[in-house]
């Protein structure tokens, strides 16, 4: 395979399951290589491995906890060694920011403790994984952040969650501003209430809250990933490269 042939590469966080499992198997329908990142299941990782490889492409899982910045040297370290082994590439193309956790609690039930760990994993992490990513993200690269509906519109519960999305919008803009020189475009995806294990599963899995987000929503149903993960690949591809600073709610139009 020739450098000009080359299978472009995208790291996308929290791959192995719900949204960013999607991402990753659409981007591999693409003919788009991957490496994903998986917080402490690395079955569901290997079994995402091999969903990746027997649609054709190549693909490697790496350990990582997006709320300890502290590792993002080593991990960082482990990433140019697996693109250099796996690709023998220094850089790669394509950096999708998903990893994430829900917590629901009200403002006058928010702990300290939650208030943290959803801003380390969120708001924090993602700045600084960015940062420490960006010298081997290709120029003319891609960023897309994983953002929530919720940072548009207010569902009890989700307040402080909401705080981190609508953060990770404004970053998203400014990376947009700072990286322009080098090619690289950012974006911002806001899905809709989504049918995953995410926030325990409530969409999939408790019928009156489903029935609640059908009747919100203007499509009268709630999303499953498969209206995600497709959106993010074609974010990716070189149709969308004139793309950029853009927040794109993915919601069905849920609460117009």
């Amino acid at each position: 395979m020739t450098a000009q042939t080359a299978s472009k590469i995208a790291l996308v966080t929290g791959g192995s399951r719900g949204l960013g499992r999607n991402t990753v198997t659409n981007l591999a329908r693409k003919g788009i290589d991957v490496v994903l990142t998986y917080h402490s299941n690395r079955s569901e990782a290997d079994a995402a491995i091999a969903e990746i490889t027997a649609l054709g492409a190549k693909a490697v899982a790496l350990q990582l906890d997006t709320g300890a910045s502290d590792s993002f040297d080593g991990f960082v370290a482990n990433l140019k060694t697996a693109l250099k082994e796996t690709w023998g590439r220094d850089s790669f193309d394509f950096l999708v920011n998903n990893a994430g956790i829900g917590i629901n609690a009200k403002i006058t039930e928010t702990t300290e403790e939650q208030f943290d760990r959803l801003m380390n994993i969120h708001l924090k992490g993602v700045f600084f994984l960015t940062q420490k990513l960006l010298p081997i993200l290709a120029d003319g690269g891609r960023i897309v952040n994983l953002s929530s509906g919720l940072a548009r519109f207010a569902g009890p519960g989700y307040a402080a969650y909401a705080m981190m999305k609508g953060g990770i919008e404004v970053f998203t803009r400014y990376l947009a501003k700072e990286l322009g020189a080098r090619g690289i475009t950012a974006n911002t995806v806001a899905p809709g209430a989504i049918e995953t294990d995410f926030g325990g599963g409530a969409v999939r899995d408790n019928a009156g809250y489903n029935k609640m987000v059908s009747s919100v929503t203007a499509l009268g149903r709630a999303g499953i990933p498969d209206d995600i993960g497709p959106m993010i690949a074609a974010l990716l591809s070189d149709d969308n490269r004139w793309v950029n600073a853009q927040r794109i709610e993915v919601s069905g139009g849920m609460n117009l």
